[in-house]
């Protein structure tokens, strides 16, 4: 036998070309077998299907592709039959799929891509149903839930899987890259082929058009979230003066609770709801009826009829809690109507929450705001303005980081943004580890990158604050910590000083939107502190020093939350 094999060897060296002859021949071979038995199942055609066969039905090319390729071993099952869905990927389901089922499913993504979102007979996704396309107007919304956008990795899986957490009964797309929740359509169904564009996280799957929504119904919207247990609470308020102005809708429940009446004016397409004793109160925040004079609990401390263990206040003191309704008056934004000669900065030291403002500054001028620089994710998450070049004029303020006399004095006016240093410095350690709204790791806070992030970062603090003081034109102080205490004031110097008109509605629908999708959740806190003696020590005396430079221009100085505890 080693005899047979030393010649064989000597054979193929002296002649290579035969070998791989030889090679080529059995690959082929295998291939032949291979793919014979991939077509060895017989095509299964449902009874309810059109024969395709006869020629009669429209689409028969297509269908009959789909056919094809749920015989490849595979059998129909009888829930497939019967329904029809939109083409998309599968989605997360509380049953146990068989292996059958996950196959066809991955099969089916290929035929998706030349079918562009048809219509199939397929099983019906159990988490969405696509209900057809709307239209949508940035005036008044067809669906007036909550909202988000992501210009690069949209999904229809991403915009529904949002929604249902919120409890919302219906997910829209739009534009390809713009997700809009909510609890009723209030919007005229339109013909398919205007929902014509592809998902830019998916290029299988169709999210809508321009002014045009792809609307899914989410079939299983988990019930603890539809009874509305996310309304956020506002407080104890005494009942405005003018009641049928500042709370246009009213309901009388005998056997009121908060779910009720969270339940009722979630429906009327309100974002408050008022308790009252037994009457249940509707309407918007607005110069009637701002929230910002709070009373004490016990005032409203009346338990409902409905609910022993609730508090449902009485006809003097309402108990207001915010429902999941999106308050539209401040979600519409553009470009300014025409170029700015004028160049407004929008200076933080990095971490300072700038992000966080300009959210706030486009809510409450209906402006994009641009920036110094060009970052794609944030371009991605909704700010348009972006992409523009920092000079271009169509934007109401320029976000920058950037410090030094020749950069600040290319401005025209400036709002300062001041954050304590000790959160600013984590927040952008945080950003650069992390992303916008993630978090550095365990190993980034105990290796060398947090030290030497301190040592080069914490000395910039400083200087920048010095810097837009001393070269400045027309510059607007604010502490990010008044900001977060009182939007209202703060958000309202801020406007006058972009030089656009101050709408105190408008002002009041931000602050019930504020937090947007730029703030970080908080469940990755440290638990230990991260910064030595020696560092506090330094940070101290830069924060002193920024003091000083604060009040020898008569301005306020820091707060007294700089210092450490």
């Amino acid at each position: 036998m080693a005899k047979l094999l030393v010649k064989f060897q000597r054979y193929f060296r002296r002649k290579p070309v035969r070998f791989f002859t030889l090679i080529a021949l059995y690959l082929t071979a295998g291939s032949l077998v291979f793919l014979h038995s991939g077509f060895a199942g017989e095509p299964t055609i449902s009874e309810n299907e059109p024969n395709p066969l006869d020629g009669t039905s429209e689409g028969t090319a297509f269908q009959y592709l789909g056919v094809v390729q749920l015989g490849r071993g595979f059998k129909e099952t009888p829930e497939a039959r019967n329904s029809v869905r939109r083409y998309g990927p599968w989605f997360k389901s509380v049953s146990k799929d068989t292996p059958e089922r996950n196959k066809m499913g991955d099969y089916g993504g290929a035929w998706s891509r030349a079918l562009k979102g048809r219509k199939v007979r397929e099983k019906e996704e159990d988490r969405a149903k696509y209900i057809g396309c709307y239209v949508d107007n940035t005036r008044r919304r067809a669906l007036r839930g909550v909202s988000f956008f992501d210009y690069k990795k949209m999904t229809v899986f991403r915009c529904q899987d949002n929604c249902a957490e919120r409890g919302y009964l219906y997910a829209g797309l739009e534009f390809g890259a713009e997700c809009y929740c909510g609890h009723k359509i209030q919007a005229l169904n339109v013909s398919e082929s205007e929902c014509n564009m592809e998902c830019k996280g998916e290029k299988s799957n169709i999210c809508g058009g321009v002014n045009r929504l792809s609307i899914y119904r989410l079939e299983l919207a988990q019930e603890s979230a539809r009874r509305y247990g996310s309304a956020i609470f506002r407080g104890c308020f005494h009942r405005p003066d003018n009641i049928s102005l500042a709370l246009p809708v009213t309901g009388v429940m005998l056997n009121m609770s908060v779910d009720k009446c969270v339940d009722f004016c979630t429906e009327k397409e309100y974002p408050l709801a008022a308790l009252g004793g037994a009457s249940c109160h509707c309407g918007f925040p607005t110069t009637l009826f701002t929230l910002h004079e709070r009373e004490d609990e016990q005032l409203c401390a009346q338990k409902c009829g409905g609910e022993e263990f609730e508090s449902c206040g009485t006809t003097e003191y309402f108990i207001v809690y915010q429902t999941q309704v999106q308050d539209n008056r401040c979600m519409d934004r553009r470009f300014l109507p025409a170029r700015s000669k004028q160049f407004i900065a929008l200076a933080s030291f990095p971490g300072a929450g700038n992000t966080w403002a300009r959210h706030l500054i486009e809510l409450a001028t209906g402006f994009y705001t641009g920036s110094y620089y060009f970052d794609g994710s944030l371009y991605n998450k909704g700010f348009k303005g972006e992409r523009d070049h920092w000079r271009s004029g169509r934007t109401i303020c320029i976000k920058t980081h950037e410090s030094g006399q020749k950069e600040i004095e290319a401005f025209d006016s400036a709002i300062l943004l001041i954050r304590n240093p000790y959160k600013a410095l984590m927040a952008e350690f945080n950003r650069k580890y992390g992303g916008h709204i993630g978090f550095a790791s365990h190993a980034h806070w105990k290796g060398k990158e947090w030290p030497e992030f301190v040592k080069n970062y914490a000395p910039w603090w400083a200087t920048h604050t010095l810097d837009w003081l001393k070269y400045g034109k027309n510059v607007l102080v604010v502490h990010f910590e008044d900001l977060k205490r009182d939007l209202f004031v703060q958000l309202k110097r801020m406007v006058s000083l972009l030089g656009t008109r101050v709408f105190e509605d408008r002002l009041l629908c931000v602050e019930g939107q504020k937090d947007g999708n730029f703030k970080r959740s908080g469940l990755r806190k440290l638990e230990y502190d991260p910064y030595t003696p020696e560092m506090r020590k330094t940070i101290s005396t830069y924060i002193k020093t920024v003091d000083m430079a604060l009040k020898l221009r008569n301005l306020t100085g820091v707060p007294d939350d700089y210092y450490p505890r």
